[in-house]
């Protein structure tokens, strides 16, 4: 409905234009939006506060020139609000074509082609693969796929990538965890590496390099050595073989990448070496005790940081250079990396040396969200240690005690900024307090109410329902349609602030006005009409219910 008000608002100025009321010349820009109070009608536009300049007129005066040229069903009435705040009303009217559209475009209703197909990569998880993915991973995993597929709803063509750390210490350390493991050395013997990693599958990882095994990852077959002095073969089938374990948990978790990226080819491929050069190049570049520095304070950074370093060998914030100049090469106007909040001190110093390239690459580019940190808690205790990983709570873990569609919908249920409290408890409460529970509910209610007129032999007639949607004037009726309504808003919102939360809230608070309008009426009723006008707004919740849980990954269940 908001675009229909921007459609009509847009056709009284070119009216106004017309009968030279106003210039003829382009209107500013303009917001139509919501109310936060109803009393105050169902959306509010400041356009005559935009064309005052323009118009040499006073903003309330346009209003009233705009109101009364604008003459629709849909809208029952329109009042003049401040110095000239526009205040629309809707009338039943746009309720009801409202529901219609939401039955004649299904699975596509919500979805908007603003992106016009232009391309936009999201980087999210890029876990290093030292061990199983934490509940860290499985936040940015819910995250980074949820806004994926909400971009897509927006008409933007998104490929999700997965970055991963293939090379240094870390890796040296699984490797040494591994050989030990093989060798028989437990982790609490004198002789366990200093650095290494602890978890139960550092055992699984030895026994099947011992084994002589071969694993599947990214494209990519690794086959083990089986020699335990062979350090070399040992790291390249440790890292395959979690990648593998970390591509298991991330399917089960319905999250698939386009492209994985491996942090040694920057260097195997010498793009590396290549970067640098083109910053030396530019002239963004010194020389000082011996160091290679970059000049980022040109570009809004608090200091200068060094590239390479006295000793030789660069510092980590260069390969995120390469890295995403190879983005920008690809052709991706927009970048996303979701990523956990420890990553804020990279922002600047990637962005400072993606403008020091002076390739084009716009500020504020790549884009960033950032996630705080996961607690769990069952029982009030905090869940702290996986036998599996050593030291965390694994994402596989609450996959296992709760599901998929409880785990996905609670990672993604609260802004990005804000520290994240995962309740096993609720997740597995099936009660109106677990709002993906609630929710679900609400979708499988209305295809129970399909089943019950099934059983009966009674079917039901959508476009006379359609038709007779003026017979629903309940307070509950009116409810639902107008919180159905704004669906198409909350996936535009979602989109433009890079927030899916958004659509978690709506999704909590659409189940709440159906479940309202489902315990306050009959469905199955013997006036027929009326039966076909009450299932018809049903199916329409049902329609949107689905599509919001699809836009988080969450599946919509016909029975519960």
């Amino acid at each position: 409905m908001k675009d229909a008000l921007r459609e009509l608002i847009h056709g009284a100025l070119a009216t106004l234009r017309a009968q030279q009321t106003l210039p003829d010349a382009p209107a500013p820009a303009f917001v139509v939006e919501r109310t936060r109070n109803r009393a105050h009608g169902d959306f509010a536009c400041n356009v005559a506060l935009t064309l005052a300049k323009q118009a040499g007129s006073k903003p309330r005066d346009i209003a009233i020139a705009i109101a009364a040229a604008i003459n629709d069903p849909r809208v029952e009435r329109i009042e003049i609000a401040g110095p000239g705040f526009i205040n629309f009303f809707l009338g039943a009217a746009a309720m009801h074509a409202e529901v219609a559209t939401i039955i004649n475009k299904g699975s596509n209703y919500g979805r908007n082609a603003s992106g016009n197909g232009r391309k936009v990569q999201i980087e999210f998880v890029s876990a290093n693969p030292t061990g199983p993915l934490h509940v860290g991973h499985g936040r940015g995993a819910a995250v980074g796929d949820s806004l994926a597929r909400v971009l897509d709803a927006n008409g933007w063509a998104a490929t999700r990538e997965f970055y991963y750390n293939d090379a240094g210490a870390q890796i040296e350390n699984l490797a040494l965890s591994v050989q030990s493991r093989g060798k028989g050395i437990e982790p609490d013997h004198a002789d366990w590496p200093s650095d290494g990693n602890r978890g139960d599958y550092i055992k699984d990882v030895a026994r099947d390099f011992l084994a002589g095994e071969t694993v599947h990852a990214d494209g990519r077959d690794i086959s083990a050595s089986g020699k335990i002095d062979d350090l070399d073969s040992i790291r390249r089938f440790a890292v395959a073989w979690l990648r593998r374990e970390q591509d298991l948990d991330l399917r089960a978790f319905g999250v698939e990448f386009d492209v994985y990226f491996l942090e040694s080819s920057l260097y195997s491929e010498g793009k590396v070496e290549h970067t640098v050069k083109e910053l030396v190049a530019a002239g963004h570049t010194y020389e000082q005790d011996g160091a290679l520095w970059l000049k980022t304070t040109d570009f809004g950074d608090d200091k200068d940081r060094v590239m390479r370093k006295s000793e030789g060998g660069y510092t980590y914030f260069v390969p995120d250079v390469a890295y995403h100049e190879g983005k920008w090469r690809r052709g991706f106007e927009r970048v996303i990396n979701e990523q956990g909040a420890d990553h804020h001190s990279t922002v600047n110093r990637v962005r400072a040396g993606l403008q020091a390239l002076d390739i084009g690459i716009p500020k504020g580019w790549p884009e960033y969200v950032l996630h705080q940190m996961v607690t769990v808690m069952r029982g009030n205790e905090e869940v702290k240690l996986s036998k599996r990983a050593g030291s965390y709570v694994t994402l596989r873990d609450l996959i296992d005690e709760v599901g998929r569609d409880a785990t996905r919908y609670f990672l993604v249920a609260r802004k990005t900024d804000s520290q994240l409290v995962f309740d096993i408890d609720l997740a597995r409460a099936q009660t109106n307090d677990n709002p993906v529970y609630y929710i679900q509910y609400a979708h499988a209610r209305v295809c129970s109410v399909h089943r019950q007129l099934a059983e009966r032999g009674i079917t039901t007639d959508s476009a006379a329902g359609l038709g007779a949607l003026a017979r629903l004037d309940s307070e509950q009726e009116r409810a639902l349609m107008s919180e159905l309504s704004r669906y198409p808003e909350v996936v535009e919102a979602a989109a433009a602030n890079l927030d899916p939360q958004l659509v978690a809230q709506y999704l909590r608070e659409l189940a709440a006005a159906f479940h309202a309008y489902y315990n306050a009426h009959q469905f199955i009723v013997d006036d027929a009409v009326m039966r076909d006008a009450r299932v018809v707004l049903a199916d329409a919740a049902r329609v949107v219910l689905a599509n919001g849980l699809d836009l988080l990954g969450v599946s919509a269940p016909q029975s519960m």
